[in-house]
């Protein structure tokens, strides 16, 4: 699919605010990389966005990265090297997606939606760890449990889903389901109600999937979202 260009405008509108860029700055000529300076980030980071580039880190970073083109740059094994000698610690590098079309909301038989802690905790304890960690369902103010509620008196939580607020305009979605009910479309249905809640409050849907996890990568695709593209970064120090 492909996203209205009003859409790409808002989502470099958010991402060069994220960045604490000039507004316009990822709205401009795709052939000249944005750079920032800030030596008192902890971070250097890189991101590419529907072409365009963008490079923030301290003077020393910027400096070793200039020349180095940005298919290189996007890689995490390439700013955990520039970095080595200043303690650089990857923090993932990740492609994104984002949709501006409303769900198709099927109505699945047996199932019912859920915001309550409980099926939350429940669901988490479910996981693995490493899951339940990069999801962090449990700190949203905006999430979603979908509950198998064929027993009433005893419903179980099957996969859940949220939204972040970033930079007061972007809805960044994590998504979570249970290891014994993967594979059968749930967490594609419990993601279409975030969805759906995200637009209906005025956010334009996020999703973020690292390069290594071609499960989330589908998923987005199956869910309507369209490729933007990449963050890498790396903590410093």
């Amino acid at each position: 699919m492909e996203l209205d260009p009003g859409t790409v405008a808002i989502i470099q509108l958010a991402w060069s605010r994220l960045l604490r860029l000039e507004d316009a700055a990822l709205a401009g000529d795709p052939a000249e990389r944005i750079v920032r300076v800030d030596e008192a980030s902890g971070r250097l980071t890189f991101v590419t966005l529907f072409g365009k580039e963008a490079l923030v880190g301290p003077e020393w970073a910027v400096e070793a990265a200039r020349r180095l083109p940005g298919v290189q740059l996007r890689q995490q094994s390439t700013l955990v090297e520039l970095s080595r000698k200043h303690g650089g610690r990857s923090l993932g590098e990740a492609q994104l997606y984002f949709s501006d079309t409303l769900p198709n909301l099927e109505v699945l038989r047996n199932t019912a939606v859920s915001s309550d802690q409980e099926f939350v905790d429940g669901l988490e304890r479910m996981c693995p760890p490493d899951d339940v960690s990069e999801a962090g369902l449990g700190s949203l103010d905006h999430r979603f449990i979908l509950v198998d509620d064929r027993r009433p008196e005893n419903p179980a939580p099957l996969a859940g889903a949220g939204y972040e607020p970033w930079a007061g305009i972007l809805a960044h979605l994590r998504v979570l389901t249970a290891p014994q009910h993967r594979g059968r479309g749930l967490a594609g249905r419990i993601t279409a109600v975030a969805v759906e809640e995200a637009m209906a409050a005025g956010f334009v849907p996020q999703w973020r999937a690292r390069v290594d996890n071609t499960a989330s990568q589908r998923a987005a695709r199956r869910a309507g979202f369209a490729f933007g593209g990449t963050q890498t970064s790396v903590a410093l120090g």
